[in-house]
This record gives C-alpha cells, structure tokens and sequence, in this order.
C-alpha cells in the first residue's frame, strides 16, 4: 500500500494502542501458567496476534472473553508447553523468536522455529551457544528461521552473551524460571536494553516468579520464592513506542493529546518525554493524557542505546529542530526490520536534511521546512510512521511505499493520524 501524506496542521485527542511487547511477555507468561490467566486491554497488531497463534500451537487453549472499545481481552488456560503441531510461525517478530524459541524447547518433541518477511533475513545471535549448552539440539540453524529445536531444556547455570539481543535473555528468563527446581544463575555480558528486562522481570513477578539481578550482571532463579494461584489477571498498558509519533507529531505540526499512557511506565520508549522536554516542546503531564503542542524547539543530545526503537521517530524530531542534534547508539540499528542505519539516512536524504553518521552517532541538522518526496519504508513500520509524521512540514505531498508495514505494531497508526486532521490518501499496490 502507497500513503499520500499532505503537509498541514493536525489537532486532535487518541488513545495510545496496547504496548504489543507486553503483551507478547504476557502470552508467554500465560502458556507457562499452569492454569487460568485473564489477559485485558490486548491489541491486534501483527505482532501480538503471531505471538497469540504461537501459545496456541505450544497447547495454551485461548478464548476472547470480550471486545471493547478496539481491545481484546483473552482467557488463557494452560498445563505449560505441550505442541500440538510440529511447528511455529513468529510472523514477522523478532521478539516472538528469541522469547518462544527456548519455551518451545521446554518440551521434547521437536518444534521447527518458522516466519517470513524481515524475520528471515535477521540474524539470532546466541541461540547456538545458549541452548546446546542447556542441552538442546539445534538442526538446520544457520543463524536464522527456519531451523528445529529439540529439547528439553536442562535447567542449569549458565553465562551468555547478550551483545545481540536482550530477547534472547528474555526467553531464557521465562524458559528456565519454568522448568527449574532448584536455585540457579544466568551471568551476562554485554547487556543493551535493559529496560526490556525489566519488563519481562515485571511480568514474571505478577505470574509469582521474582527473578533477582546484580546490576543485570547476574540473574538469580530461586523456585522456592515462587507463589502459585490457579488464576492470574494481569492489565496491557497503553504502549510507548507507537504513542511516540504522535507525541511528535503534535510537536512539529500542531497539537495533539495521547491518552492512556502511564508516565511511571518501565518501557524504554518512556523516554521520548524526556527528549521532548530537553527539546523544548510544549508538554502537559495531565491526569488522563498528555498534550503536546507545536513550538520553536532547540537540538538535542541523546543516548539511544537502551532503546533504539524510537530512533526513526527522534531523527523526524531532530530534522524539526533548531541546530544540530546528536542521536548515539547507532549500532544498534543494524538488525532491525530494515538496517535502519541505512533506512533513517536515506528517509532524511530524501527530505533534504543534512546529516552524518560519526561512529556511534547520527548528527541531524534541524530545517525549516522538508522535500515533497517519495519514501520507501524498506517494509520497516516504524520508518513508515517516521516519514508520515515528518511529512506534515513538507513543501508539497509525500508518498510513503509500503506504508502497511505500520499494521506490524500499530495497524491504526493512519487512523489516529487522520482523525487528527491529518490528510491522507491510499493507493493499493
């Protein structure tokens, strides 16, 4: 699908969608309950509904109890992993990969580890080196999908690197606190990402499973600080990362409120009201919403490392800045759904900024104005969303090519977009 994008004004009032990697922690934590777990204020974005077909295919019995106002909530029931297929299809995501691939291995049947598009050219470093020494046998693993896993696990301490993914850690988490029956430690290096730990440390704690860590250097399992209930209830907060380009939006091109968002959140992508604040934006904390408006804002410096999902939406920022900005942590733009080094440089060439990549750093020169252009989204979701927000201060219209990637983590991202004033116009392709 083709996007056409008119520069102009926008003002408006969304709610922000359910973070899809909570709820994608949330399945996964609900397939290794061993009994009921009541899942509210679930979204439907592609990511979240591979992970929800995948808990079923590994024996979870799901039922959506109801439909409201655009979120699901789901009734899981589960004795733990017990496949009813030979295979699993992550879809797209990355996450459901590296998270599902040591929980599939809980069991002893073989489960071929499956998905198409972007997934299958992006590399899964460490899954090897990790499971062969938890005993697991690999067939066919050639550092990405497809290949088959054999277990189970053997629960036992261990050290990994984490250098390529904090996923993979993730999935380990919720495999090893499942199957253990005694203590046991997982020491790490080269951990990026840890607000995404806290996360799944978060969600297995409201499943009765505290995970420890010593300045997440070592993780500690204890079974016997566990709690059990027959049922678990736990609530999808509104999500960060996709409340993130309207919170810009609003910044650049008029004034728009996301509600629903918890400033208190554990989400990396919480950071992107800080940056707004460093850059002067007009942002109001309210009790239901936060509003951003449209104003002259200075450059800013920021480390993106620990969450570089927001760096296409801070690069449409820093284009909309006065003076040069500095956006660090490059290196972890390299396996994304595109190589977003060379898909956020190649969106700003097109729009006529200036900038440069020194070392670790993306250096932005902020304009007052961009190029009408056509941008080609690499099927990447989040540089479709970028180039649509950026879009609004350009000279003349903007065509964004495979703008449906966006339905990836926030299928009603145009929705909002336009209910905001924005005008947009479709073409299938």
């Amino acid at each position: 699908m083709k996007a056409t994008i008119e520069p102009g004004y926008i003002k408006g009032v969304v709610a922000a969608p359910p973070s899809k990697s909570l709820t994608q922690r949330a399945l996964a934590a609900a397939l290794l309950q061993l009994g009921s777990t009541i899942i509210n204020n679930a979204g439907y974005s592609a990511d979240e509904q591979a992970a929800l077909q995948i808990i079923q295919q590994l024996g979870a019995k799901v039922t959506e109890v109801r439909q409201n106002n655009g979120l699901r909530q789901f009734s899981v029931s589960s004795n733990g992993v017990h496949p009813i297929t030979d295979k699993i299809d992550c879809g797209e995501s990355g996450l459901s990969a590296r998270l599902f691939t040591p929980i599939a291995a809980l069991h002893s049947s073989p489960v071929t580890i499956s998905g198409h598009g972007s997934l299958a050219g992006r590399k899964l470093e460490g899954v090897k080196e990790m499971l062969t020494a938890l005993g697991v046998t690999l067939t066919g693993f050639q550092g990405h999908i497809p290949f088959t896993v054999c277990g189970p696990i053997q629960a036992t301490s261990l050290k990994i690197n984490a250098t390529g993914s904090s996923q993979l850690l993730s999935g380990l988490l919720f495999s090893l606190s499942a199957c253990a029956t005694t203590p046991l430690s997982i020491r790490v290096t080269g951990l990026e990402s840890k607000p995404y730990i806290d996360l799944t440390m978060d969600v297995l704690a409201q499943f009765g499973k505290p995970i420890a860590h010593r300045i997440y250097r070592e993780f500690f399992i204890d079974p016997a600080s566990y709690s059990h209930k027959d049922i678990r209830q736990i609530t999808i907060e509104a999500d960060w990362s996709s409340a993130s380009f309207l919170l810009v939006a609003g910044a650049i091109a008029g004034e728009v409120t996301v509600e629903g968002l918890n400033v208190a959140s554990l989400q990396a992508d919480r950071a992107i009201l800080d940056v707004l604040q460093q850059a002067g934006a007009v942002v109001t904390v309210g009790d239901t919403g936060i509003l951003v408006r449209k104003s002259r804002m200075r450059a800013f410096d920021f480390d993106a490392t620990n969450c570089p999902d927001l760096f296409p939406i801070l690069a449409t920022l820093a284009a909309n800045c006065n003076g040069d900005s500095r956006i660090r942590g490059v290196h972890r733009l390299f396996n994304k759904e595109s190589n977003r080094v060379e898909s956020v440089t190649e969106m700003l060439w097109s729009f006529g900024v200036h900038f440069s990549v020194e070392d670790d750093t993306l250096c932005i020169e902020g304009a007052e104005r961009f190029n009408g252009t056509i941008i080609d989204s690499y099927n990447d979701h989040r540089i479709a969303m970028a180039a649509a927000v950026c879009a609004l201060r350009a000279k003349s219209r903007v065509d964004i090519e495979g703008a449906d990637a966006v339905k990836k983590s926030y299928p009603g991202f145009f929705d909002d977009l336009v209910s905001c004033g924005a005008k947009c116009t479709f073409f299938d392709t």
